[in-house]
């Protein structure tokens, strides 16, 4: 399935199912029954968070997984997957892609993102890798170091590019990363509408993640009820 996985994602939509402590869904359970909905909707792969959460989705759903470990570390602003230690911890249901925090802060641990990359290709050859970046350079960068695709994950999430998103001047930092890298590139963060994950297919994304639009009835609902609000 590794090896194909790329393939069997193109032009598709990806469901993340991730839900922290404090959100009302925390449950590997949960998680597996939206993922296992998820499949039934037509979705070509799901990402999901925490090595539970993972093992409990590769039991009931037989689609591949994009894997990560959130984790914070003293000093680091690297959250996502952000050493060695979460890697191995995760091939242990040995998932298809595992992605990682490729943004320019600085990391934990001792190894930088070019010696963790070549650390993780020699441990596990066959894994697919996915860089989360935020912006064109880290795109770049990730893609000189060895990463299968680049996904535009933590755009607007760093301090360098706080307050921006994906459909900003009509999904203008995708299509800058999809001009500056010449591997798969995929549309993550903010995809609020189908309209927006078809658009995003259209300028050249290999595939599209969609999250909190999908899995997070309390963004959801926020949604509606701020449409909603009469004007004062």
């Amino acid at each position: 399935m590794k090896p194909s996985m790329l393939s069997q994602i193109e032009g598709k939509l990806i469901v993340s199912c991730q839900a922290l402590d404090n959100e009302p869904l925390h449950s590997p359970f949960i998680m597996s029954r939206m993922a296992l909905a998820a499949a039934q909707g037509g979705a070509s792969a799901l990402r999901a968070n925490s090595l539970i959460d993972v093992k409990t989705i590769m039991e009931l759903v037989d689609l591949p997984v994009i894997a990560i470990i959130k984790r914070d570390y003293p000093g680091s602003d690297v959250y996502i997957t952000p050493t060695l230690k979460e890697v191995d911890e995760l091939m242990a249901v040995n998932p298809a892609m595992i992605a990682m925090d490729a943004t320019g802060h600085r990391r934990p641990g001792e190894l930088d993102l070019r010696a963790l990359v070549e650390a993780v290709r020699k441990r596990y050859p066959e894994l697919l890798l996915m860089a989360d970046i935020a912006t064109v350079d880290e795109a770049r960068y990730a893609a000189e170091i060895g990463f299968d695709c680049v996904g535009t994950t933590l755009h607007g999430y760093t301090k360098e590019t706080k307050g921006q998103i994906l459909a900003n001047n009509d999904c203008q930092f995708l299509r800058d990363v999809l001009a500056a890298v010449n591997v798969p590139v995929i549309a993550e963060g903010n995809v609020e509408t189908p309209e927006m994950a078809a658009h995003c297919l259209e300028l050249g994304a290999h595939a599209v993640v969609v999250g909190g639009a999908i899995t997070r009835p309390q963004q959801i609902t926020r949604r509606f009820v701020n449409a909603m609000v009469t004007p004062q």
